[in-house]
């Protein structure tokens, strides 16, 4: 499986290098940035999440680029977790995919531990990317619970853009 898996991606690597210009032409994954009334919407759905299982969260929306568009906070969460929301969606979005599958990936060790080596990638559960009509818009990150509350949380705000 692993020789396969790597003959494939020396195969896309050196269709890549060929195609030269054309590469160019790939079809963009990121769509326009998320409205601020979106973030706050979606926000207000995670932050429901929250409420109704007694967690406190912090809750923070990125735009494509990874900058901050909407951000708020539980009363009593703890001060960690300001940040570590806003970095689960940055994850989410720069990486273009759930920080849950990055956080999987960890823990399956072997190849896995490469990703302790990425610059700015929080591999935890608890962000994801929100998309609308297939482009990544943004990202919503959750943290103040346990990984998986964060997950659940985060799952309820990007439900919202539907």
């Amino acid at each position: 499986m692993r020789r396969r898996s790597l003959r494939i991606f020396i195969g896309l690597v050196l269709v890549g290098l060929s195609a030269g210009p054309a590469a160019a032409q790939l079809p963009n994954l990121y769509g326009p940035p998320i409205s601020g009334d979106n973030a706050k919407k979606i926000a207000a759905a995670a932050l429901a999440e929250t409420r109704k299982n007694g967690w406190t969260m912090a809750v923070a929306v990125v735009d494509p680029a990874g900058e901050l568009v909407y951000f708020e906070k539980v009363e009593g969460t703890q001060a960690a977790s300001n940040t570590i929301a806003i970095e689960k969606a940055r994850t989410a979005v720069r990486f273009k995919r759930p920080t849950k599958a990055m956080q999987d990936q960890l823990a399956a060790g072997g190849e896995g531990w490469r990703l302790l080596g990425l610059r700015e990638a929080v591999p935890v559960e608890g962000g994801l990317p929100l998309l609308i009509d297939g482009k990544i818009v943004g990202a919503i990150g959750l943290s103040g619970g346990t990984s998986a509350q964060d997950g659940v949380s985060a799952a309820a705000g990007a439900a919202a853009l539907k």
